[in-house]
């Protein structure tokens, strides 16, 4: 017994940390790995709106806003935009001092206080697509967890007139503030679905006539050979490990990204804008 004693002593007095008493040190806090910022503690689903463009956005898209806080000191012009808008929409408006904000992180001296963003039904994207005389096309996120990439793909996907996002209701980052925030306003306008099992869903979706396009650097063709003009859900998974075997498994083809740096894959959010921006040339025929 003396020894371990003498051997956690050791460990205690050179780690910097506090003994177990089982021979094992636990780590002070200042030496523990700091948590990715989608790990920490959950964010509230996009109800609370930071930052002048999606703030705009969310009271020209006629969303419910509880209030809409504002700093002291904003541009006069920015200021008198919002006033106008809330008066217009029958929000209400509040001017406050900078500190009353410290609460919302990266709050850009505007915040917008609503109720979660609703997720839509993948029926209701096809049926919006449907009436609009368009073929649907979707993208899928197989295994996305980083919310600053679902926000980045919502505004690819509102800039190219596409018609929703499909996510997983597990492992899968969710439609929070940090997505709002990044899609800067595009979340107010494009549906997105989140369903129990993306595989699944691809059945699905193969069935009501859509074409499932993955990406993937060892594609048979590239992305410019490869007619997307058709009905689309284009499929797209994580930086990391890219589509889980199962869903690539569902997708009826293959398209690889041509690179030519040392890297071997884009960003997720960069992958769908050049996909899409694809889509959108070969649909206006250009």
């Amino acid at each position: 017994m003396s020894q371990k004693k003498d051997k956690n002593d050791f460990n205690r007095k050179n780690s910097g940390g506090r003994s177990t008493g089982m021979g094992r040190v636990e780590k002070p806090e200042a030496m523990r790995r700091p948590a990715r910022r989608w790990e920490k503690a959950p964010e509230r689903e996009a109800g609370v709106i930071c930052g002048k463009n999606p703030v705009l956005e969310a009271l020209r898209s006629g969303r419910t806003l509880n209030k809409v806080l504002a700093a002291a000191g904003q541009e006069p012009g920015f200021l008198r935009q919002v006033r106008e808008l809330c008066r217009e929409k029958h929000v209400p408006f509040l001017q406050v001092e900078r500190s009353a904000l410290a609460v919302y992180p990266e709050n850009h001296g505007v915040v917008a206080l609503a109720a979660p963003f609703a997720y839509a039904e993948v029926d209701d994207i096809l049926a919006a697509a449907a009436a609009k005389g368009e073929p649907p096309l979707l993208v899928v996120l197989a295994g996305v967890e980083d919310p600053h990439n679902l926000g980045a793909v919502l505004r690819t996907v509102e800039g190219v007139g596409a018609h929703g996002v499909i996510i997983a209701k597990h492992g899968a980052a969710p439609l929070n503030e940090t997505a709002a925030r990044v899609a800067a306003g595009a979340a107010e306008y494009v549906p997105v679905a989140r369903v129990s099992s993306i595989a699944t869903v691809l059945d699905e979706l193969k069935q009501k006539g859509l074409w499932v396009c993955g990406t993937h650097q060892e594609g048979a063709q590239t992305l410019w050979q490869t007619d997307l003009s058709g009905p689309l859900a284009v499929v797209l998974g994580s930086e990391g490990r890219g589509l889980p075997p199962l869903v690539a498994k569902k997708c009826d083809f293959m398209v690889q990204i041509p690179m030519r740096g040392q890297i071997n894959s884009f960003n997720v959010s960069v992958s769908c804008a050049m996909v899409l921006g694809e889509v959108l040339r070969q649909r206006q025929g250009c």
